[in-house]
C-alpha cells in the first residue's frame, strides 16, 4: 500500500503558559512512501517521528494536510478503519493472556462481516506465531518470555490482522544489544516475506540504516532529507543530517574557501573546484582520511587504537570544532606513533562543505 503524505502539519497548544505560542511538532510533511517498502523515520528525541506515526494510525489529528493509503484519502477515518497494525515501545501485551490469546484479541474484537470464522481465526493466529518464530510458544504468557519473544508476540499481534502498513514505535529500545541486531534483522525478514509497508520510528541511526528501503531524517518536525540510506550518508543536504549519520561521527573543522582551495587555519588542504569563497564549516567522514607522510593535512597524534581489519587514529588539530578527531584507516597502514604528528591526505567525496551560517551544504564540481 502507498502511503503518501500531503502538507501534513500537527500543532499542540503549549502546556507552559509563561510561554504563549504553540508547539509546532511535524511542519509541512509532504513525500511519498513507495508500496511494499521499508521507511526509517529518524531523528532525535522530540524531532516529530513518533507523531507522525501517530498521525498515519489515527491516533492524532493533522491540523492540516491529508493522508493517502494508495488513492483513498483516510485522513478523517478512526484507525480501527485504516488497515494498520501498529507495534510500540513498550509491547502492550495482556499479561493474563497465552501467546495465543495476546495474538487472536484483535480478530476477536472485528465485527459484523469482518469477523472470521474461529477456524480462520485459529489458522491466520498459527501463521502469524510462525510468521515470527514463536509457534512453539503459544501457550505460555508474557511473564514467561523474554524481551525479545514478547516483542516478536506484539508484531504477531499486528500482522495477523493483515494490515496495509505496518508502523513500528522505537520497537527495539527495550532490548540489549544483542537482541536489537538479531530482532532487526528478523524485522526485514518479516518484512520482505509479507511485503506489507513498513513504517519504522528510530533515533538509532545504525538500526535505521542497516533495514531501511528509505529513510527520512527529521529534526524539530521538518523533514530535513529522504533517500536511500547509503545515498544519504554520503550526500547530506546539511550539516545536520551528515552529523547525526554516521558512527564514528563525521569530523567538524572551521575552514575558508579561497580561489577554489579549502583553507583550514590558513593550510591549504584541498582543492574544491566551482566553490565561492568565504568561511565554511567542514565535515570529514572518518573514512575520508589517507594516510599520507607528505600530506597537506597535519595532526597532533593521541593514540591509535587497532581494531581488526581497522585501524582509528585519533589526532588533534586547532580548527577541529568537534572535540577529538577519528580517521579509520586499513589496518595494513602502519602509523609511527613516536612521531608527535600524522599526516593525511583527503578524500574529496568524503569531504563535504556547508554554508557557515546556515549549515546548508556548499557543493564542489567533484560532486
Amino acid at each position: 500500500m502507498k502511503v503518501v503524505l500531503k502538507n501534513l502539519t500537527k500543532i499542540f497548544p503549549n502546556r507552559n503558559k509563561k510561554i504563549h505560542s504553540d508547539v509546532i511538532a511535524v511542519s509541512d510533511f509532504d513525500f511519498e512512501i513507495p508500496d511494499g517498502k521499508l521507511i526509517g523515520l529518524l531523528g532525535p528525541s522530540g524531532c516529530g517521528k513518533s507523531t507522525v506515526l501517530n498521525l498515519i494510525s489515527g491516533l492524532e489529528t493533522p491540523t492540516k494536510g491529508r493522508i493517502l493509503f494508495g488513492d483513498d484519502d483516510v485522513t478523517d477515518l478512526p484507525p480501527e478503519n485504516r488497515g494498520v497494525g501498529l507495534v510500540f515501545q513498550n509491547y502492550a501485551l495482556y499479561p493474563h493472556m497465552t501467546v495465543r490469546q495476546n495474538i487472536m484479541f484483535p480478530l476477536q474484537n472485528l465485527k459484523g462481516d469482518k469477523k472470521p470464522s474461529k477456524e480462520e481465526m485459529e489458522r491466520r493466529v498459527l501463521e502469524a506465531a510462525k510468521l515470527v518464530q514463536i509457534d512453539h510458544l503459544m501457550d505460555r504468557k508474557p511473564s514467561e518470555m523474554s524481551g525479545g519473544q514478547q516483542q516478536r508476540v506484539a508484531i504477531a499481534r499486528a500482522l495477523v490482522k493483515m494490515p496495509a502498513v505496518l508502523l513500528l514505535d522505537e520497537p527495539l529500545s527495550n532490548l540489549d544489544a544483542r537482541l536489537r541486531l538479531q530482532t532487526r534483522e528478523e524485522l526485514r525478514r518479516i518484512q520482505r516475506e509479507t511485503g506489507i509497508t513498513t513504517i519504522f520510528v528510530t533515533h538509532d541511526q545504525e538500526e535505521a540504516m542497516s533495514i531501511s528501503d528509505m529513510i527520512v531524517v527529521m529534526e524539530t518536525g521538518v523533514m530535513q532529507q529522504m533517500g536511500a540510506p547509503q545515498t544519504v550518508y554520503d550526500d547530506p543536504v546539511n550539516l545536520f543530517v551528515a552529523k547525526f549519520l554516521g558512527t564514528p561521527p563525521i569530523n567538524v573543522f572551521a575552514g575558508e574557501v579561497k580561489g577554489e582551495t579549502l583553507y583550514l587555519g590558513g593550510t591549504a588542504v584541498l582543492s574544491v573546484p566551482g566553490a565561492p569563497d568565504g568561511a565554511v564549516t567542514v565535515g570529514v567522514r572518518p573514512e575520508g582520511f589517507i594516510l599520507d607522510e607528505t600530506g597537506p593535512f597535519e595532526g597532533a597524534l593521541s593514540r591509535v587504537e587497532v581494531m581488526g581489519r581497522d585501524t582509528s587514529v585519533i589526532f588533534t588539530h586547532p580548527q577541529c570544532v568537534s572535540g577529538d578527531i577519528r580517521a579509520i584507516i586499513s589496518a595494513e597502514n602502519r602509523v609511527d606513533e613516536s612521531k608527535p604528528a600524522v599526516r593525511f591526505s583527503l578524500k574529496p567525496h568524503k569531504t563535504h562543505l556547508f554554508a557557515a551560517d546556515t549549515g546548508e551544504r556548499v557543493r564542489f564540481k567533484d560532486r
